[in-house]
Parts: structure tokens; C-alpha cells; sequence
């Protein structure tokens, strides 16, 4: 029996399905993130632009993904994680489906942002419900799988898009996606229990809330600007890289590309526990990131073997890494219960924000100079913010959301 933040109590089953309809929306959502990048050169042609357009259109929807995660974490909060997570990803199949009806590149630039603004909605709540459907000690592996389920759809959305864009065109393959969404979230509906997760918030407002005002989010935001960047470069820009670059077909370098999203499908399973039972959270971050970076770096010298090995490590690293980001809040005493969704959403706004600045320069760089100097500049970014760890305080020991839940008199129970 899992005990929801609310006190409610749901049966085993009820949660399973819950969790099962919230990792499927997770893939599905992140299939709408990925099939963009095999789509950039086709839709280069249509449009008659270039590298520097396709750093910006997938920034745009990055901006779109952090425009709204904090204000997500206050709906969450209003109304309960439930409802924002299934608005978030209808508007996400919208903006999905409308992007394969656009008439210029503006457009397609608006409905990318529509569907990122979805995004935004969708992911804290969602993930703060996942976590509310599990005691404390029990969340690593739920959290962890519902984050690597990111994995699975980021692969699905970079392969089936190549493979599917010869026949049905960028157009369809997007609108295909969308549609897709949009069946999972009616499913989603009727699947997760209008009880499951943390219940309308009913403390007076009183202030800043504790997770605006805590280093830790703003240390855990800033420090993997670099991470939010060099992911989503690699899962769009590998596709295109593999056919101006190393002359690969379209579905060779779709092939390819799904090593460097699909492999952290498990290293979520990994980080998600690994963060819940050892606290040494900076030295785990600092790992996995230099790593990831240290491989990024050899990406120009290297060919298809070591690429598709390189993508690999490199994906698993930041799996791990983005599972035990997202188990931390539950360990800080000074964040409520009912705001974990909002410290998740300020953190993945900043790394959101920055890191589609970070897309925009990729761009910006590879077509003034190459594909080669753009990889150098994401390992170099993926490193240098790092510094911003040093503002991370240390994780305490013990069982610490029930003492974050007895801080304050009014704050909502433990799930």
C-alpha cells in the first residue's frame, strides 16, 4: 500500500498504472524534444536556412521547456501535480502536431516554443507525482526510471524520425509525434487516480517560498548549464554531424544519434539509487559530468566505432547524473514537501535557460567555423560550470523529509 502526499492511500495496482501512464507520457514527451534533429537538414531545404537556424530552433524550445517551469511549481502547488503535468502534455501534442503545419520558419520557430511551454508545465509536476506515489527510501528507482524514460523516448524520437522522414516527410513525422502525445494523454487521464499526488497546497501565502530561497536549487541550476546543453546539442546535432561531416545516410547517423540519448535510459536506474543511499552528491556530479565532457572532446578524431562508444558513456554518464539531481530535493530539510516541484522547476529553468544559449552559440559556431570546434566548446561548458557546485551544501544524513515536513507547522505530510 504507497501512502500519497495527500494521506490517501492508493493500492499497489493504482500506483503501478500511475507510474506506468506517467513513464509512457515521459517517453512520448521526450520523443516530441528529439524528433527535430533529424529533421534540420530537410527542413533547411524547405525553409532555405542553415546551422545558425537550427541552433536557434532548438534552442526555442528550450526557452519554451524553462519559460514556465516555476510558475508549473506554483500550479502544482494551487492545484495539485496531477492536473498541470496532463495540461502541460496536451499542449505539448499541439504544439507537436501545429509544427507540422508550418507555413514559414517562423511559425515552425512558435509552435516549437508552444510545445516547449507545454514541456515546462508538464515535467516538475509530473515527476514531483512519481515521487509522491512512494515512501521515503523507496523513490530512487521510480524517480530514476521515470527520468531514463527521457532516454527511451529521446532514442525513439531521433530513430523513427530518420526512418520515417523518406516516407512520410519532416512534416509528418512531426505531426505523427504529436498525435502520438495526445493518445498517451487521454490514456494518462483515465490511468492516474485524481488522488495521486500531493493535494492542493493549503498554507497562506507568506512570503518567497523556501525553494526560491534555497543555494541549493540556484547551486544545482547554474552548475549543469553546460550538462542541459552538450545533451540536447549531441540527441539534435549527431544526425546532422554524421551526414555533412562523415557522409553517413539519414538512417546510418539516426542510428547513431540513438547512442547518445538512449543509453542513459539506464543510467537513471543507476544514479536515482545510488543518490538515495550514498550522500556524497558533489563528488557523484563532479564524476559523471567530467566524464561526459572528457569524451565529448575526442568526438572530432574519432570514427564510427568510437562514436557510437563515445555516445554511449557519454549518455549513461548524464543519465545517472539527471537521476540524482532529481532525487535530491527530497533530502533537503529546508524545501516543504509541496514544493519540491517548484525547486525541480527552478533549477531545470535555469538549466533550460542557459543551456538553449548554449544551443544558439553550437549553432553560431559551427557554421562560422565547424562541427569539430562546437563539440570543444560543449566539453569546455559542461566543465566550467561545474564552479558553481562550490554553493552546494552538503546533503544531510538520515531520513530527512519527514524533519523538512516538521519544519513548519503548516507544511504538508510526508507522502
Amino acid at each position: 500500500m504507497a501512502t500519497g502526499s495527500g494521506g490517501s492511500e492508493l493500492g499497489r495496482p493504482a500506483v503501478l498504472r500511475a507510474t506506468a501512464a506517467l513513464i509512457a507520457l515521459r517517453v512520448a514527451y521526450a520523443y516530441n524534444w528529439f524528433d527535430i534533429g533529424p529533421a534540420l537538414l530537410p527542413i533547411g531545404a524547405t525553409f532555405s536556412i542553415g546551422p545558425a537556424e537550427f541552433g536557434l530552433l532548438t534552442a526555442v524550445f528550450l526557452v519554451g521547456a524553462g519559460l514556465m517551469q516555476v510558475p508549473a511549481g506554483f500550479l502544482a502547488r494551487r492545484f495539485g501535480p496531477r492536473p498541470v503535468a496532463l495540461w502541460g502534455a496536451a499542449v505539448i501534442a499541439v504544439g507537436g502536431i501545429a509544427s507540422g503545419f508550418s507555413p514559414t520558419f517562423g511559425a515552425l520557430l512558435g509552435f516549437r516554443l508552444l510545445a516547449g511551454i507545454g514541456a515546462s508545465l508538464f515535467f516538475s509536476p509530473a515527476i514531483g507525482l512519481v515521487a509522491s506515489l512512494y515512501p521515503a527510501g523507496r523513490r530512487g528507482l521510480p524517480v530514476g526510471t521515470f527520468s531514463s524514460a527521457f532516454s527511451l523516448g529521446s532514442a525513439l524520437g531521433v530513430l523513427a524520425t530518420s526512418l520515417l522522414i523518406p516516407s512520410l516527410g519532416w512534416r509528418g513525422s512531426l505531426v505523427l509525434g504529436g498525435v502520438l502525445l495526445g493518445i498517451l494523454t487521454l490514456v494518462a487521464l483515465v490511468a492516474i487516480p485524481r488522488a495521486a499526488g500531493a493535494p492542493p497546497s493549503t498554507r497562506p501565502p507568506s512570503g518567497i517560498p523556501a525553494a526560491l530561497r534555497y543555494r541549493g536549487v540556484w547551486a544545482v541550476g547554474f552548475a549543469f548549464v553546460g550538462v542541459e546543453g552538450a545533451s540536447f546539442a549531441t540527441g539534435q546535432f549527431v544526425v546532422p554531424w554524421g551526414e555533412v561531416v562523415h557522409g553517413w545516410s539519414l538512417a546510418l547517423a539516426g542510428a547513431v544519434g540513438t547512442f547518445f540519448v538512449l543509453p542513459s535510459l539506464f543510467g537513471g536506474p543507476v544514479g536515482g539509487p545510488i543518490a538515495e543511499r550514498f550522500r556524497n552528491h558533489r563528488t557523484q556530479f563532479v564524476i559523471a559530468t567530467l566524464v561526459g565532457a572528457a569524451l565529448l572532446a575526442g568526438l572530432p578524431f574519432v570514427g564510427l566505432a568510437a562514436t557510437v562508444a563515445i555516445g554511449t558513456v557519454f549518455s549513461f554518464s548524464y543519465g545517472a547524473l539527471y537521476a540524482g539531481m532529481y532525487v535530491l530535493p527530497h533530502f533537503w530539510r529546508e524545501v516543504p514537501s509541496d514544493e519540491i516541484p517548484l525547486a525541480i522547476g527552478l533549477f531545470n529553468s535555469i538549466q533550460l535557460a542557459g543551456g538553449a544559449v548554449v544551443l544558439v552559440l553550437f549553432g553560431w559556431i559551427v557554421g562560422v567555423t565547424s562541427y569539430a570546434v562546437g563539440w570543444e566548446l560543449l566539453a569546455l561548458v559542461m566543465a566550467a560550470t561545474l564552479i558553481a557546485l562550490v554553493a552546494l551544501p552538503p546533503t544531510a544524513g538520515g531520513d530527512d523529509r519527514p524533519r523538512a515536513a516538521a519544519a513548519g507547522p503548516a507544511r504538508a505530510p510526508d507522502p
